[in-house]
Order: structure tokens, then sequence, then C-alpha cells
């Protein structure tokens, strides 16, 4: 699996598909679930989706090879990778902006035919790759990604992910207990309950949610379907355009409406076409912190309580946990505050020396304009500007802020990139602003990031590689479940049926080998209808004129009257059975 092309810091999300993994009973539900999207969705999804399924090389017949797919899509300008099921959203974001749809390999159960809120590979596949096929939609999603990137995620929003990725696994887990799974759903219960404020990536995961999940495009009166949720939801997809779903125009306020993935949605949002969506998503753009920056985004980036980086008009970026922005009378950021581990770079990559180890402690650094040149950014002083403050190696200096922040020491050097002065780093330094001490000369070396201003604020570390996590991960490995005998029985029977398909047997020796195959699955799984109605589909096509046919329908008729979930599944999968 080719991975070279990804920075090291995301390779650790990829994982094997191992496709061995993947049971009869499995290929038969992902038959039974594309056969009946494709049938309604070939009239009620976006014209491309089809083509999509077909461009992808996403087949009815089998569960798709990852590698395959991604073969598929590289001539739209795409990539397909296994994933361990969810992963930071930082790390999906950045995977998306790279050409990288990140599919996660597992597989729905049967329990869980029409709907599973964790990621499958039927969502993945089914549900987002047909999609990429349309070059507008394709350059939203990379726009998207691009600027998720720079979204400014809460430690809430973190904590909340945990608790989301803790469930998921212990529910995929078969060796996790009743207990563990009711602990992990109190946790995020508790998680969920506790969020204060929404964050820009939760704004963000909203639109997503709105849009390539849970989208609508056309008219109001006659919406087709292009969202991957719904797309990959059997359920879902024909609820979603019932009149129960109020059906709301798509703009820029769809960030102001929350979502319950437990739950159906009670109104979706339509997009009159793609290229609302590139429009929607640059009016919030206009409204994030990587656009606006100034104290508001600032502001932003202290209420996250996560990790952020704050870039000065110079170029400089400083990253870390912002804690405070001291300002003026006026309202000016006159000293920008970090805790904790902090990294500067310059264009997104971390200066020699300036890493986390180094600035493990905080970081803080004045901002703005020095008295002797008021309405000149220092870092474009001349030599001969910065000799006239004496701000040579190994001299003592005094700086004087306009803002009221006084800064003494002794010069030990004077970084510069591209004709800009980046940073002054000082001994026996001090720094004060009315009368508080914001570093003292025991503190150790003074390093003074320079500029005037503070033109973005954005998400995340400057060079996430260099920094390194901001919250530990560890890939899903969830044990290779151990079936019971009866469980394996089940296996060759949904294996035996489907080589009966794939071999073409018809007639007579159709019914008969079918039968011998029913009589043993009716003792070992009497509740199980989805074998029954894979097999009515051979007879009708293959042996219509067999006794099997009626006795099938017979079994199948008691089974749907186990629930009404059974009932649905059984009228919609009857629907279809007259074809292979």
């Amino acid at each position: 699996m080719e991975t070279d092309f990804l920075p090291p810091h995301l390779r650790k999300y990829v994982v094997e598909q191992h496709y061995e993994k993947y049971t009869p009973v499995d290929q038969a539900v992902w038959r039974y679930i594309l056969r009946q999207l494709k049938s309604f969705l070939s009239k009620h999804a976006h014209e491309c989706y089809v083509e999509g399924l077909n461009k992808t090389g996403i087949d009815i017949e089998r569960i798709p090879r990852i590698d395959d797919i991604s073969k598929k899509l590289q001539q739209f300008g795409w990539r397909a990778l296994p994933v361990s099921g969810f992963i930071p959203p930082a790390a999906f974001m950045e995977l998306q902006s790279l050409g990288v749809l990140p599919i996660a390999s597992d597989m729905r159960t049967l329990d869980h035919l029409l709907y599973t809120p964790a990621p499958d590979i039927v969502h993945e596949a089914a549900g987002h790759a047909p999609i990429l096929i349309h070059p507008e939609f394709s350059e939203y999603l990379r726009q998207y990604a691009q600027v998720a990137k720079k979204a400014i995620i809460s430690k809430q929003d973190l904590d909340l992910y945990e608790a989301i990725r803790e469930l998921s696994d212990l529910k995929e887990n078969p060796a996790s207990t009743s207990e563990q799974i009711k602990n992990a759903e109190a946790t995020l219960e508790k998680v969920s309950k506790s969020i204060t404020h929404i964050s820009e990536a939760s704004e963000l995961s909203r639109m997503n949610w709105w849009t390539a999940e849970y989208g609508l495009i056309g008219t109001l009166e006659n919406p087709k379907i292009f969202g991957a949720g719904l797309l990959s939801s059997v359920g879902e997809s024909k609820w979603c355009l019932s009149s129960n779903v109020k059906k709301i125009p798509l703009t820029v306020d769809c960030i102001k409406v929350g979502y319950d993935i437990t739950e159906p949605q009670p109104q979706l949002f339509v997009a009159p076409d793609f290229k609302t969506l590139s429009k929607v998503l640059d009016e919030m753009a206009e409204q994030m912190a990587y656009r606006v920056g100034g104290l508001q985004g600032l502001k932003k980036a202290i209420e996250a309580e996560s990790v952020n980086t704050a870039q000065l008009n110079s170029g400089i970026q400083i990253s870390g946990q912002i804690v405070e922005a001291i300002t003026t009378a006026k309202n000016e950021i006159a000293y920008l505050r970090l805790q904790g581990p902090s990294q500067l770079c310059y264009a997104d990559k971390q200066l020699s020396g300036h890493g986390k180890d180094y600035h493990a402690h905080g970081f803080g650094t004045p901002v703005g304009f020095l008295k002797e040149f008021p309405g000149k950014c220092p870092s474009t002083f001349t030599d001969s500007e910065w000799m006239s403050l004496q701000v040579e190696n190994g001299k003592s200096v005094t700086l004087t802020y306009t803002s009221g922040v006084v800064v003494t020491g002794t010069v030990q050097g004077r970084l510069v990139k591209d004709g800009k002065t980046l940073l002054l780093t000082l001994t026996n330094a001090k720094a004060e602003f009315q009368g508080r001490v914001l570093f003292a000369p025991e503190w150790g070396t003074f390093d003074m990031a320079i500029g005037s201003s503070v033109p973005s604020v954005f998400g995340g570390p400057a060079d996430r590689e260099a920094y390194g996590e901001t919250s530990d991960f560890v890939a899903k490995r969830v044990p290779a479940p151990k079936y019971s005998e009866q469980e394996l029985k089940m296996h060759m029977h949904y294996g035996s049926v489907r080589k009966l398909r794939e071999d073409k047997t018809h007639g007579a020796e159709l019914s008969s080998a079918l039968e011998k195959i029913l009589k043993e699955h009716k003792e070992i799984a009497p509740q199980d209808w989805l074998l029954l109605m894979e097999a009515l589909e051979l007879v009708k096509a293959r042996d219509p004129q067999s006794s099997l046919k009626s006795q099938l329908e017979a079994d199948l008729a008691l089974l749907a009257k186990k629930d009404e979930k059974t009932r649905g599944l059984i009228h919609d999968g009857l629907l279809l059975s007259e074809t292979l």
C-alpha cells in the first residue's frame, strides 16, 4: 500500500484492509444494501451517483477492495486509503486536503443493516466515493478540507471525539462487556452535556453534515440526494425525501443548526447546485479566525483551551495554547502569552532551535510598533534602523512600544528571513507593561517575536509534523472475532448460496441444492431472513416453477411479522427479488 506521499505524521492512521476478514454474511449484507441503494438512488440521487459507482469500481456483488477504488479515483485527482475507524478530525481533514479519501474498512453487521453511526465501508465507499467524480463537488470537498485544517478546535471538541471513538471501538469489539459499553455511553453523555460553546471546528462539522453527509441538491419541491450519509442509508435515503422532513434552502446559517447522529434528521438543507456549496463555505471562512485574526481571533483561541497558532504580520507563527492577549486602553494587542509546549515557525516550518522542547513552558512576546518608528512594522526595519536602536549583538538595549510595553536586555541575535526580522534574542531581559512584569531576567533567554499585528489565528500547530500530536492516538486494534460453531455454519451456508449464484446454477439442480442448505440453516438460524431472500432471488430467476418458491415466500411472510424493521427489510427485498 503506497503511503510514501503522505507526511510521516499521517501514516500511522493508515491500516491494512484485510479483505479476508469479510465473511459471506458480510458480503450478503453489502449486496442487499447496494441493490436497494442503486435501485432507489438511480431515480432520487444526483445524476452523477450511479455513474460514479461504475467509474469508481464499486460493484453490487461484493465489498470493494479499497486499493481498487483508489486506482479508479486517481483519474479524478483523488486516492483512497483504509484508516482505523474514527481518526482525529484534524488528521481526517489533512488527508482530504491532500486528495485522500479516508475509508474505514469495517463492515456493518446484519443487525445494523439500515444505518450505523460508526464509519464503515458502505458509508465511505458507496456514499462518498461516487460523488467525487463530479468536478464541482470534488473541488468543494478539497476547499472544505483546506478551510477545516485552519479551524480552531476546542479541548471540549477533542474530549467529545475521544468519548465517541471509545464507545465506537467498544461496540465493534466482540470482547467488550455490556458494563464497559454502558460506562462509555455514560461518559459520552457527560462530555456532551459539558460543552459550553460552539467552536469553529464544530461549526464546520455542521456544515459538513448538512452538505457532504446529509445534503440535498436541486429545488425544494424536487430535491435529489448527494450527501454520503443519505446515499449509504437504505432507511434515511427514503425517509429524507418525504414530507416528514423539512427542506430549507442552504445558506451559511446551516452552521447554527446542530444534529443528532442517532436520530433521523428533522430538517435538511437544499443547495441549488454544487457551486453554491463553495460559495457558502467561503462565507463561513470569512468569519473564521484565520481570516479575521486580531483580538477576535485570539479570543477564539483562548476560549478553545487547545493548541493553536497566532501569525504575526512579519510571517512568524507562534504555536501553543494561547492563554492571554494583553491589550491597551484602546483595545490594541500589546502582548501575547502562551503556556505549555510552544513552537515558532515561518512558512509552516519550525525555526531551528525553537521547537516545543526548547519552549517547553510557554512563550510570550510584545506585539506592536516601537515609539521611534510609529506606524512602521519592526520586521521591515533596515539594518541601520535597528542599529539606531542599539540592536547589535552584545549591546544593552531598551525597546519601548507605543502600547507601553518596555523591554530591556542584552542583544544576543536577530533572526532575518526573506529580508524581514522575525526574532530578537535577549539575555538578562525584562519586559513590563503598566507595572506588570511580563518577563524577568531569571526566567532565562527572552526570544521576542517581531510583528506589529496578528492578521491570522488558526487551529493546531503551524508545523504539525515537528510539533507532534497534541493528543495521543493509537490505531484501533479490534481482535479477530472468534466465531461460534453456529456462526461458522451460517458463514458456510451464505458462502454456498453465493457460489450457486456465481456458478450460474439453475433449474432442478439449483432448487435441490438450496433445499439442502436451507434445511440445515433453519435449524441453526431460524430467525435469519437474508439467506432466504437470496435463495428466493435465485429461484425466481432460475427455477421459477419450483415449489421452493412458494415455501420461501411463506417463510419470509412469517418472519416479516417479527417486528416493523424486519418487515420493512423483507418488503424492500421482495420488490427487487425478480432480478439478479
